[in-house]
């Protein structure tokens, strides 16, 4: 963060110097004491803390807090600054950091595509800027402090993701980020644990709409069902639709697969742009086109961003092919598992593997609550409509999309096992150099992990 003195903060949250001095540098935030990582940091806290002890390697400390202490209670090298509610006083700061930044501020949020979407925004700008963005997928809200204190006196545009997890969240982001440009990738089915119906996870994603500058810019998918359900006439500012549609305004046409990657055309304003993005499959033509919407937004041409793009580095487990067992070609799809990247990466197997003998290896989909029957009943539709030679499935709640696949007529070989060892068996026997084999799973499953690392590495 940029550096801010002691005085300087007392000022801006109105609090009293109890203790230390007021020329003592502030470098880092927190709100909670697990968040304290460096010397020099603020802490505000409503709550008493007795063990300074386990602190020590981070004096000098500095505190924001409503608590009188007693004198001789507090080690010498913490600062205290007495205000009368800390969580206000944390949220006063906060707003005030965020306003130090006159910059483009991109938030995103969607069921699948946020952190591909955040890379390639990313990797365009830091051709010729100082990007600050979100680490990996890390997005929770006990992370957006410090991703916003990571905005510093050269940064000159920050990316965001922001995750919804139950309603409410985007709308927290948003006290935080006050982005001036959001983007929407799609709304499947996911943390329907929390968010109680499609309905309501839809109006959290919603919630996008109400976070950004009036003055701004809101980037959507244009042929998404459900994102179309948002009532996006709240919006003030400019909305930008992306996607196949004639009425997009960046619009994608003759999709076709390369090596390695998708190459496709961009329609704007009556232009036509040639891209290349590395990663298959047509959901990455649309990352790539929110990525080239928002940098264009913020000053970068299509021609440039197409270009740009053609270096860009996907992720690992994300539809990354592989050589596998036997000489199989294995996609390891073991980032996530929702039902949107489930379609997407059926259709990424049908397209490399048409020539080959294809198998589906499909774990539980997670953060469901009451809704799992429903959602791996929507998933066994999907393995259906786009068909697999064998369909194995893991998992307890993952027999459902194998069952439910089945009774609407898959003729397949289907097995259903509870761990990776017995489909490892199985794999070892069946497959050879004319195999092609998804294995999709949640990055949080050490059985689907383990397995798609034992397909990718030839046996001795």
């Amino acid at each position: 963060m940029k550096a801010h003195t002691v005085s300087k903060i007392r000022g801006i949250i109105a609090g009293k110097l109890v203790q230390g001095m007021d020329d003592t540098k502030i470098y880092f935030g927190a709100y909670r004491i697990k968040q304290i990582k460096h010397k020099n940091t603020i802490l505000f806290t409503n709550k008493r803390i007795v063990n300074w002890k386990s602190l020590e390697e981070f004096f000098p400390l500095v505190l924001a807090t409503e608590w009188n202490y007693k004198e001789n209670e507090i080690p010498d090298n913490v600062t205290v600054i007495y205000v009368a509610n800390s969580e206000h006083a944390y949220w006063t700061f906060i707003h005030y950091y965020r306003s130090l930044f006159d910059i483009p501020v991109v938030a995103i949020t969607g069921t699948s595509g946020k952190t591909t979407t955040k890379e390639m925004i990313k990797h365009i700008l830091s051709f010729d800027h100082k990007v600050t963005a979100t680490n990996l997928t890390s997005n929770s809200r006990t992370a957006y402090l410090q991703y916003l204190l990571k905005m510093e006196e050269d940064t000159e545009a920050a990316i965001f993701e922001t995750a919804v997890g139950a309603p409410g969240d985007v709308l927290k982001a948003g006290e935080y980020f006050k982005p001036t440009i959001g983007i929407i990738t799609n709304i499947g089915a996911h943390h329907l644990n929390y968010c109680k119906t499609l309905e309501g996870y839809i109006a959290a994603k919603g919630e996008m709409v109400d976070i950004i500058d009036p003055t701004g810019v809101l980037i959507i998918n244009g042929d998404d069902i459900n994102t179309r359900k948002i009532n996006v006439k709240r919006f003030s500012g400019k909305i930008v639709k992306v996607g196949k549609k004639r009425n997009c305004h960046f619009k994608a046409m003759n999709i076709h697969y390369r090596n390695d990657g998708m190459q496709f055309s961009v329609q704007h304003k009556n232009k036509n742009y040639q891209v290349f993005v590395p990663g298959f499959g047509e959901h990455q033509v649309y990352n790539a086109l929110y990525a080239i919407a928002a940098v264009y937004e913020m000053g970068v041409s299509v021609t440039d961003a197409a270009k740009r793009l053609r270096s860009f580095i996907k992720y690992e487990k994300q539809l990354q092919v592989l050589e596998g067992i036997n000489g199989s070609l294995i996609l390891d799809d073991t980032w996530s598992l929702t039902t949107t990247s489930l379609q997407a990466a059926l259709k990424v197997l049908n397209e490399v593997g048409a020539e080959k003998k294809k198998i589906a290896i499909i774990g539980t989909i997670t953060d469901l609550g009451s809704w799992g029957y429903i959602i791996h009943k929507e998933a066994g539709s999907i393995v259906y409509q786009n068909g697999v030679d064998l369909l194995i499935t893991i998992g307890f709640h993952a027999k459902i999309i194998a069952d439910h696949a089945v009774e609407l007529g898959l003729k397949s070989p289907v097995y259903k096992f509870n761990n990776g060892t017995l489909a490892y068996n199985l794999l070892k026997e069946i497959v050879d150099d004319e195999t092609i084999i998804l294995i999709k799973g949640d990055m949080y499953s050490q059985t689907i992990k383990e397995l798609a690392f034992k397909l990718r590495n030839k046996p001795t």
